[in-house]
């Protein structure tokens, strides 16, 4: 079987507070389920969520997840960029600034998968735990 992880990039260089960095790690993590109900209300449709096998498979098992640093939006969006050229699911968080960021819109995070341990990490591999 397979080993399968999702990659949470959190942004080092903006020095939140710890906080708000586990809300918008927290904010990428659910984005790949959330961008689908947002759809279906959109859409006025049935509120359901279609999970590929290797989605099924990682929230059978624990949903692991693993948290790294980068430390800059073009690092971010590097790496952003980077997993969807090798066909994984990456979603980007841009927080609004109410709260920080003196009220400009800041891309803050970025999910990578769920999917297969060895794609992510062809992606990811070098960067540092946070």
């Amino acid at each position: 079987m397979q080993r399968i992880k999702q990659v949470i990039l959190i942004r080092k260089d903006l020095n939140m507070r710890r906080g708000k960095e586990i809300a918008q790690g927290s904010h990428a993590s659910m984005e790949f389920l959330v961008s689908q109900l947002r759809q279906r209300l959109i859409d006025n449709a049935e509120l359901t969520i279609e999970l590929n096998s290797k989605e099924k498979q990682w929230v059978s098992q624990g949903m692991a997840k693993v948290c790294l640093q980068v430390n800059s939006e073009q690092e971010l969006l590097q790496y952003y960029e980077g997993a969807k050229a090798h066909g994984l699911k990456s979603h980007l968080i841009r927080d609004s600034g109410r709260t920080e960021f003196k009220g400009n819109p800041t891309l803050t995070a970025c999910a990578i998968g769920p999917d297969e341990a060895d794609k992510i990490d062809a992606v990811t591999g070098d960067l540092t735990l946070y």
